[in-house]
This record gives structure tokens, sequence and C-alpha cells, in this order.
């Protein structure tokens, strides 16, 4: 369970706002964030904003995988080769990779709950966040942008929408695991030859071991952007509606339940 000290400066701040994107703590489901988890060790983390922590893991994730030769066997599980799946395995790495798998999962769950909890506690007196950050290199200001296209140029090439919400050191690792994947797994050089309706060769080029990287990287990425858009928008409400009350109401006047400021 996690240590709120309310007498803290820092434990009402649940969210930054700098050069590089927004931060926050904010309500999200332990177990969507385990399952991301499930599918690649460190895509839950990264939906927490632990970047060094989920980078870290995805690295790994990388590393250790190549050296066993799983994504491989994997596929020959899923033919029926069972035989082969056995022979192109490398058992040498496998019990490294299954503790840090494990805890990928675990720690994920386990740091949800606690934010979780450290965002009901501090919700309400939590600190309003700067509207406008301005840098000699760069500016991210709070406004309210379209999950919509956000979404849209995810499905383009992963790191746009991340781009296009001004999260830079996301979209940067984004742009580059996409180069990586896609290079080695020669996956535009096998869509070009099933266009031409060269069947044969475009299962040839593919490289199945660096394939299967590329649907749960390229779905997380649009989903991480979608969420993220969502939960700034939920963000620059709050900041309105605080803003508002300090300013522009007196303090007799009480919002009603439900009632939204646009």
């Amino acid at each position: 369970m996690a240590l709120i000290f309310r007498n803290q400066k820092e434990a009402s701040k649940l969210s930054h706002l700098s050069i590089f994107g927004t931060t926050q703590i904010h309500l999200r489901n332990p177990y969507i964030i385990a399952m991301w988890s499930v599918v690649f060790p460190g895509y839950g983390h990264l939906l927490l904003n632990k970047f060094l922590r989920g980078f870290s893991l995805v690295i790994w994730e990388l590393f250790i995988n190549q050296m066993i030769h799983l994504n491989s066997a994997m596929v020959y599980s899923f033919i029926g080769d069972i035989q082969k799946a056995k022979e192109v395995i490398d058992i040498r790495y496998m019990h490294l990779y299954i503790p840090v798998y494990i805890f990928a999962i675990w720690d994920s769950y386990r740091t949800t709950v606690d934010m979780n909890k450290i965002f009901l506690l501090n919700e309400k007196d939590a600190k309003a966040i700067e509207r406008l950050v301005i840098k000699p290199f760069e500016i991210n200001y709070l406004d309210k942008r379209d999950p919509i296209s956000a979404v849209l140029w995810s499905m383009t090439i992963p790191s746009l929408g991340q781009l296009y919400i001004h999260r830079i050191f996301s979209a940067f690792f984004t742009l580059v695991m996409t180069v990586v994947l896609v290079h080695f797994s020669h996956f535009i050089e096998a869509f070009h030859y099933l266009l031409i309706g060269d069947l044969k060769k475009s299962s040839q080029v593919l490289n199945a071991q660096w394939l299967l990287y590329l649907p749960s990287f390229y779905f997380f990425t649009i989903y991480d952007t979608y969420m993220n858009v969502v939960e700034n928008n939920k963000l620059y409400d709050t900041e309105q509606k605080k803003f508002l009350r300090k300013y522009y109401q007196s303090n007799s006047f009480h919002l009603k339940k439900g009632m939204k400021v646009k």
C-alpha cells in the first residue's frame, strides 16, 4: 500500500507540464494495465507514464527474446511443428526470461493500484498545473485534442499520434522501434510482393522472429495515444473548472453535479 504524506508539497501534485509532454496520475483499470504487460513486458508501465522502467523492460524483452528465439518457436508451434520449435529455442536463457516477464505483470498491476489510491486521496485538493510552457527549443500547452485524429495518425505510422498530443519521448522511442521492427522483419518488402501477387516471395522474405513483435506494438501505440488524448482532455476540463471557480465565480456559487464547462 502506498504511503501518502499529506503535509508534503508534492502530495497534491497529480500532473506536470513540460516541453516533453504532459505527465499525470489518473484512474486506470489495473487489469487492463496488467494485460498489456502480458502482451509485452513494459507496455503496462508505459501506460502508467513510468517511462524509465517501461523502456527498460521493452528493450530487455527484445534482447532476451532474440537470444531465446522465442517468437520463432511460437511460429513453429502455431503450425504444429513441435519438433522444430524445440530445436530452434535456446533454453540457456529461458530462465532469465520467465522471472522478468512475471515481475512486469505483477509490478504494473501493483503500481496501478497504488497510483489509483494516490489519485483518489489527492484529487480534490490537487494543485492546478501550468497551462503553458515556453522554452528556447519547444512550446507545450494544455488544450483539448481530437481522439479520432490521434488514432488515425497512429494507424498510419506509429509515433505520429504521440507527436500530435506532444509526447516527445514516447514518439521518439516509438519511431525508433518502428524502424527497427520493420527493417529486420522485412515487412514492407513482403507487403510489396503481396501487392503484386507474388505470395511465395512475400512469405520467403519475411522474418517471423521479428514479425511477431509488430502486431502488439502497432495496436499498443494506437491504444496508448487514444487513452492519453482522452485523459489530457479530462485534465484540461478540470483545470478550466478550477480556473473559473477561482476567478469568475462568487463564493456562494455552486456548480451543479453533471454540469460541464466548455
